[in-house]
């Protein structure tokens, strides 16, 4: 059944998603000098790679770490408004459609967080598909604290509820959690 609402909402709101980046690709590609769009290897499920779709936010000589770890500075004008909207993770809408990723569920991580990828094989977090919301993001834990995430994250496992899917996307969507974890970075 999750699989199946993730499909519906995906196709419902692709038409949306596609405006939305197309709006704003051009201002993206002016400041950043660079494709609007980018893709960065992830961690999915069991641990298997993948390529995770996103509007870019930062500046393309940024390193590909966790946004906790790079500067404010880093990040784009455009880039911190988009940040502030949720705007940059629409394109991943393309990997819930692609079965990589599911609207709810544990953010993946980067192959390079060997901390929080060792705390999430603790806690059985690579056994569900990643997502682009979910319970840390909405209570504001960011993967600055691996540990505390993964415990967070293997909350969600077990029976998947519809209701409690809307209510994190409804969260989501209306500002809960902090948002952007670079915000809180030392500034490079």
């Amino acid at each position: 059944m999750k699989r199946i609402f993730d499909v519906l909402l995906g196709l419902a709101l692709a038409p949306i998603a596609l405006v939305a980046c197309f709006l704003v690709a051009l201002p993206i590609t002016l400041e950043a000098r660079a494709s609007p769009i980018f893709f960065q290897t992830r961690l999915g499920v069991r641990e298997r790679p993948f390529r995770l779709l996103k509007l870019r936010t930062m500046h393309v000589a940024t390193p590909s770490v966790a946004s906790h770890q790079v500067g404010t500075s880093t990040i784009l004008a455009t880039g911190r408004l988009l940040r502030r909207l949720k705007i940059d993770e629409l394109p991943q809408i393309w990997n819930v459609l692609n079965g990589t990723m599911s609207f709810v569920g544990p953010r993946p991580g980067l192959p390079n967080q060997l901390d929080l990828t060792e705390a999430r094989r603790r806690h059985g977090v690579f056994a569900l598909v990643p997502g682009i919301t979910g319970v840390a993001q909405i209570r504001g834990i960011d993967m600055s604290t691996p540990e505390l995430l993964a415990e967070v994250d293997s909350g969600y496992r077990g029976r998947w509820s519809l209701a409690r899917d809307l209510r994190i996307l409804w969260a989501t969507a209306t500002g809960s959690g902090s948002g952007d974890a670079a915000a809180g970075a030392s500034g490079r």
